[in-house]
């Protein structure tokens, strides 16, 4: 494709539809045997998207292929039986509610880096964060898969550097200089293998618990600190926004 940017600065691709061939891509990651995990959290009102969320990833997802999809919730009884597919395991997790619904927002860094040390690095290879109020319409494939990967914000794509939603208050953790920034990195997927996810979910939950201690809270929360992480520790691998449009665009 000619009609948009496919390669970053630092020679990582930028993945768009047209940009690569499921075939040989799928071909190549069945020889390696891999599993990959999804995490997502439903609490307090978000369980309204688990049916919608679950079914769809279910269907479109690395269609074919082995996934554990880690559902936190604070509702767990709430969650009637849904049908997976064969390859495909859904593990319902309880989480704790909190008061403010931010604040579990704020703390998903913290929980998935635990269960990554406990649990998911003994379950998967690869592991992805992806909202709860997501709904995939196409096939999302093995094309995703790499070691360190962001997702474009669709909102921010064409947004020039200076009018980037970045933290800029140099106060807190997530402050990124003036004149600094890629691209701007939704909180909303972002995934890769199960060593980096680690690095990646410890030190944005240090930044937040840091950030507590001096009284300040980034300006998108998560997000701030996920942009900030990866402005230092480059993605080998960037989604364009068409992995996580808006449809208000």
């Amino acid at each position: 494709r000619r009609d948009v940017l496919v390669l970053t600065p630092w020679l990582a691709p930028i993945v768009w539809e047209g940009t690569f061939n499921r075939d040989i891509l799928n071909a190549q990651y069945m020889q390696k045997n891999l599993v990959t995990g999804v995490v997502t959290f439903a609490v307090k009102k978000y369980w309204f998207f688990i049916e919608g969320f679950i079914s769809s990833v279910n269907k479109y997802f690395l269609a074919g292929h082995q996934v554990n999809f880690y559902l936190f919730t604070d509702n767990p009884e709430q969650i009637s039986h849904l049908q997976m597919a064969p390859e495909n395991h859904l593990f319902v997790i309880p989480v704790q509610n909190h008061s403010q619904w931010q604040d579990i927002f704020m703390n998903r860094m913290d929980i998935i880096s635990r269960y990554i040390h406990s649990q998911f690095q003994y379950e998967v290879d690869y592991l992805y964060s992806i909202d709860i109020d997501v709904q995939l319409l196409e096939h999302i494939g093995v094309e995703i898969i790499d070691t360190l990967v962001g997702t474009i914000s669709s909102w921010q794509y064409t947004t020039r550097r200076e009018s980037k939603s970045y933290e800029r208050r140099t106060e807190s953790q997530a402050a990124i200089p003036k004149g600094e920034g890629d691209f701007y990195y939704t909180a909303s997927f972002y995934g890769g293998s199960v060593a980096e996810v680690y690095k990646l979910t410890r030190a944005c939950f240090k930044g937040v618990m840091k950030d507590r201690e001096n009284g300040i809270e980034a300006r998108w929360h998560d997000e701030s600190h996920l942009n900030k992480y990866l402005l230092y520790h480059k993605p080998t691998r960037l989604l364009s926004p068409e992995y996580y449009w808006d449809e208000e665009l």
